[in-house]
């Protein structure tokens, strides 16, 4: 399965003055940057490294929505 299936956005956040990356599938996850681009890759790259840990220890992974019927 492709992280790259999931469900990603970035949203500024005034109160941080930052871009914040989000992942539909894993809301407990974040990335926070100044740059949107560098959010965006920084939570796609947070989700793989989560994704990872869930496989190696036998833990159910969210399944992308696009992948849902």
């Amino acid at each position: 399965m492709s992280v790259k299936h999931y469900t990603y956005r970035v949203i500024w956040s005034e109160e941080d003055q930052e871009h914040i990356g989000l992942c539909t599938e894993f809301l407990s996850l974040s990335w926070l940057d100044a740059d949107m681009d560098r959010a965006l890759h920084g939570i796609i790259g947070t989700v793989a490294e989560v994704v990872a840990d869930m496989q190696a220890n036998g833990e159910n992974v969210p399944s992308p929505m696009s992948d849902r019927t």
